[in-house]
């Protein structure tokens, strides 16, 4: 084990672990991770969830499920207890990085149902029931990044609850992202909200575009094409970094904050940091610590599967910020993308249709199965 992971801490980046289980938390391996691998932070999904308590046969949530059969509940109350169960427990693990960092690490996100995606109302009324059930200063509430997520990103910070906003991929949604944050902030202002404790960050995700992209560029099969596989992914989340800049201010000084970050902060809040998620490499020709090692900058996170983390720890070359002063050659990445005809708008839109897709049905899944535990556990089987 190699210190890239305290070297890449060092540098300003949080490391957050891209996994929850029951297992993990009563086995201490996440007690574990924050000693010994710098993990501060843990991030959750609907498919995290579905593969923890449908798909690894782990037999810890069976006592829970049995309770809950006996109260014969619905299925959508069982799946909210289980899950704001771990994230309550996780938020206690991680409770002394929270105290360390005055509140800015040491957090457990839990996502809205996804099938809200797409409502505004439902989802704010459902981020206000997980915060009020997970109850821990250290939680955030993870709202998708759509249209209608917007609104409710500013409503539910505007309530003083801190968010993850999820399932970002352009950099205008990111842009719309910031605004949100800065409107709740504002309106958490007008209602005598102390902004010092709300937290969020903006989860930009980065392996999932090189997916898409690359499948375009290889189908288009061009040797200009070619020359730029692997190459959007860390493009576009550093041009993300640039926009945040632009809002926040460089830690360099060179950027200026916006007038309007100036007065909020004036007022006590903090930063909405970029998060960079999907940064596990999908293809194997790829370094396995790319969207880590090449997205160092200071105050962002990086949620990271266990097996990125593990190779990162492993072999990762943290070298520095590897992202501020490349901003002309990332803007570069994507113009050719669009001279060799690959529609950026396009690719965006589709990513952010099956991320909402992917979580509603891994959220099915764990549905059908939790339907037929309770029905077991029910039956006296």
């Amino acid at each position: 084990m190699t210190d890239a992971l305290k070297r890449l801490s060092d540098e300003g980046v949080a490391i957050w672990l891209d996994d929850l289980s029951r297992t993990r938390l009563n086995t201490g391996n996440l007690a574990e991770l924050v000693q010994s691998k710098h993990v501060v932070g843990v991030t959750t999904n609907p498919t995290i969830f579905q593969k923890a308590i449908a798909g690894s046969g782990d037999t810890s949530y069976d006592g829970q499920l049995r309770d809950l059969a006996l109260r014969q509940v619905t299925t959508e109350e069982a799946i909210r207890m289980i899950t704001t169960s771990d994230v309550r427990d996780a938020a206690d693990v991680l409770r002394p990085v929270y105290d360390a960092s005055n509140g800015r690490d040491g957090r457990v996100s839990i996502e809205v149902d996804p099938r809200l995606a797409h409502q505004t109302a439902p989802t704010v009324a459902e981020a206000k029931q997980l915060w009020w059930l997970v109850d821990r200063p250290n939680a955030f509430i993870k709202i998708p990044a759509t249209e209608a997520g917007l609104p409710a990103i500013s409503e539910v910070i505007g309530r003083g609850i801190s968010v993850n906003v999820t399932l970002i991929f352009s950099l205008e949604r990111y842009k719309a992202v910031i605004d949100a944050f800065l409107t709740g902030l504002e309106q958490a202002k007008a209602k005598g909200i102390d902004l010092s404790s709300i937290e969020s960050v903006a989860s930009f995700f980065v392996s999932r575009v090189d997916t898409e992209i690359d499948k375009r560029l290889d189908a288009i099969g061009t040797d200009e094409a070619k020359a730029l596989r692997s190459k959007a992914a860390l493009a576009n989340a550093r041009l993300a970094y640039q926009a945040y800049e632009e809002v926040f201010g460089s830690v360099d000084g060179k950027t200026a904050a916006s007038d309007r970050w100036k007065a909020l902060e004036a007022a006590g809040a903090k930063p909405q940091r970029p998060l960079w998620a999907s940064t596990g490499v999908k293809d194997p020709a790829l370094p396995d610590t790319l969207y880590v090692t090449e997205l160092v900058a200071p105050g962002t996170v990086n949620t990271m599967p266990e097996a990125t983390l593990d190779a990162t720890g492993d072999h990762g070359v943290v070298s520095g910020d590897t992202i501020t002063g490349g901003y002309a050659e990332a803007q570069g990445v994507l113009d050719a993308l669009a001279a060799v005809g690959v529609s950026y708008d396009d690719v965006v839109q589709v990513l952010e249709d099956e991320g909402v897709s992917k979580f509603e049905a891994s959220w099915q899944e764990l549905l059908d199965t939790v339907t037929a535990s309770l029905a077991s556990f029910a039956a006296g089987k």
